[in-house]
């Protein structure tokens, strides 16, 4: 799986601790090479198959006692999804047919939730410490050994609850700071508009996206852009602000959104952290009833005819901010809109999803702008209702990993 540049199942495999994951039936679904390395088991002895069938009871242990020990954490993990250690457990490795060699091992087992809540997979984590064992006084050291896992365990459970506490307030400032810098909603004029701004479920995925509603000089004009820089948190914050004052004053003096986007990546090139960012600008003129737009690397905006027919404006799409190693001039192009036409603007936390084609979520975006303009009718939209019904469509109730801006504009 790979999301935002991450391959997780690279990552997987390169932990450095022996990692496996076991479903609700206790049946491998994965095991790092680490994990099978120490065990002694190749993938297809393990990956698939009933945990004590992959790993049956031991010359040693007659009565099952570690096996039911090890079961029943993984049930309790499993019923209260909360995380379990265990103490030090021995578990033999057959190094040759009938010859056996004496292992200890300190398992670790924590759930892993779907969005509902409920546990989905239980990562079961062991480490080798048979010469930890060894070197503290042979078997008869477990407790010791387990007492200082177990110390160590703690502090670093102390420190992740610090770090999560510092990672919230960062959150809190950031969405403070974004609220600040993001224009409320208001009329255009004589225009109707909603924005929305729904920010991630997670700590440190906020503060990295932006609208704009800028009306402009000569004339019944208006800019409105989009924007989402590469990056979270504080830091992402300010540069997005950044980037949305510097779209703003250059929108005023330029001569179309493409001129516009020419500036802003000038801008991007000399400003840290605003690499990659992605924007779209649209000039709407309701004298001259057109759309001028141009995309640098951003998702299409979608113009809904009052006849529930949708177009992407997506006729001038060009790499994100700072994306060519020269200044290039970006295209432009200009559609016509109708009166009862309604246009969307929106962010990638709108329309992606993890294991999910982008084209999916498009059509899920057009779809819903469909049915609901359908059943309000063009004389009687209100673009805030609209707004409201396409986010609940769209974003799933346990909210997504990354914010959300949307900017409807009835025409």
């Amino acid at each position: 799986m790979v999301e935002a540049g991450i391959d997780f199942a690279a990552v997987f495999q390169a932990l450095p601790g022996a990692v496996a994951l076991l479903t609700p039936q206790l049946v491998f679904a994965e095991a790092n090479e680490k994990f099978l390395r120490q065990a002694g088991r190749s993938r297809e002895q393990v990956v698939g198959r009933y945990l004590f069938d992959a790993f049956p009871r031991q010359p040693h242990d007659a009565g099952t006692s570690r096996m039911r020990d090890l079961e029943a954490s993984l049930r309790r993990v499993l019923a209260g999804g909360e995380g379990d250690v265990m103490a030090v457990q021995r578990y033999d490795v057959e190094v040759a047919p009938g010859r056996w060699e004496e292992r200890y091992w300190s398992p670790v087992n924590a759930p892993v939730f779907a969005p509902d809540g409920r546990v989905v997979l239980v990562i079961h984590r062991v480490e080798d410490v048979t010469a930890l064992i060894r070197a503290t006084g042979g078997p008869g050291a477990e407790l010791r050994v387990e007492a200082e896992l177990y110390s160590r365990l703690r502090e670093l459970e102390e420190v992740n609850q610090r770090l999560r506490v510092a990672n919230e307030r960062e959150r809190e400032v950031g969405l403070a700071l974004q609220s600040a810098m993001l224009p409320p909603a208001r009329p255009i004029r004589a225009h109707r508009t909603a924005v929305r701004y729904r920010p991630a479920t997670a700590a440190l995925n906020v503060c990295g996206d932006w609208y704009d509603l800028i009306p402009l000089p000569g004339g019944d004009r208006t800019a409105v852009t989009v924007g989402d820089v590469v990056g979270h948190g504080l830091a992402a914050a300010v540069v997005m602000g950044q980037l949305r004052s510097a779209l703003s004053a250059a929108s005023l003096v330029a001569d179309g959104p493409a001129r516009a986007l020419d500036a802003l990546g000038r801008y991007a090139h000399f400003l840290d952290g605003a690499e990659s960012t992605t924007a779209v600008t649209c000039f709407l003129d309701w004298d001259e009833r057109t759309i001028t737009y141009s995309s640098a690397g951003h998702p299409p905006p979608v113009l809904l005819r009052a006849n529930g027919t949708a177009v992407l404006l997506d006729d001038a799409t060009d790499p994100p901010l700072d994306a060519h190693p020269e200044p290039t001039p970006r295209p432009q192009a200009t559609t016509v809109f109708a009166d009862g036409d309604v246009l969307a603007l929106y962010t990638d936390g709108l329309i992606e999803r993890r294991g999910q084609d982008i084209d999916t979520g498009l059509t899920a975006l057009i779809d819903s702008l469909a049915r609901h303009h359908a059943a309000s009718g063009p004389d009687a939209l209100d673009p805030d209702t609209l707004a409201d019904a396409v986010l609940a469509d769209l974003l799933p109730p346990g909210g997504v990993t990354d914010d959300t801006a949307l900017v409807i504009v009835r025409l």
